[in-house]
C-alpha cells in the first residue's frame, strides 16, 4: 500500500465509506449509516485513500449542527492502520475544516471516549447538544436510550 493521504469524498467512495462504517459498526465501535445518508452527507467526508488504486482505508465526516456548532462522525480507520495516527489526522483535517467554517466548537457521539480525551476533548452531558438531539438522534433506533458519550471541544 502506498503511504495513505487525505481527501475530500467523492460520489464514487459512498460504497466504500458505507463498508467501512458496517465493517466498523459491527465490531460496536459506532453506529451505522445508511447509504441514503451517506449521498445525502457526502460533502461532509474526507477519506483516507491508500495512493494505489486499493479501497479506502479510512474516513470522518464533519457535520454542522448549528450556526456555531459541529459533529465529528462516522470517523473509521482500517484495522490495519489503527494506532498509527491517521484518526487522529482526519479529525484535525475536520477541525481545521470547522474553523475555515468559523465554527470553535466541535462534539462527537463517540464509543472512543479515550481517544477524543487525547485529542482535548472533555465529556459533557448531551442535554448541552439540543440541536444534535433533536437533529439526528430522534431518529435513532437507541433513541431516547443512547449509550455513546458526548465529548466536546472548544478552540
Amino acid at each position: 500500500m502506498g503511504q495513505p493521504y487525505i481527501r475530500k469524498a467523492r460520489v464514487q467512495d459512498v460504497k466504500a465509506i458505507h463498508g467501512l462504517l458496517m465493517h466498523t459498526s459491527g465490531q460496536g465501535l459506532l453506529l451505522p449509516r445508511s447509504l441514503n445518508q451517506l449521498y445525502s452527507h457526502l460533502r461532509d467526508f474526507l477519506v483516507l485513500d491508500p495512493d494505489d488504486g486499493g479501497p479506502l482505508v479510512g474516513c470522518c465526516a464533519l457535520s454542522i449542527a448549528w450556526d456555531d456548532i459541529a459533529e465529528v462522525r462516522s470517523l473509521v480507520v482500517a484495522d490495519d492502520l489503527r494506532g498509527k495516527g491517521w484518526g487522529r489526522k482526519l479529525v484535525d483535517a475536520c477541525l481545521s475544516d470547522a474553523v475555515t467554517l468559523g465554527i470553535f466548537r466541535v462534539f462527537a457521539l463517540t464509543y472512543q471516549v479515550e481517544f477524543f480525551l487525547r485529542m482535548g476533548f472533555r465529556v459533557v452531558e448531551k442535554d448541552v447538544l439540543p440541536q444534535k438531539i433533536w437533529a439526528d438522534c430522534i431518529h435513532c433506533p437507541k433513541f431516547p436510550d443512547c449509550d455513546e458519550t458526548a465529548v466536546l471541544l472548544e478552540m
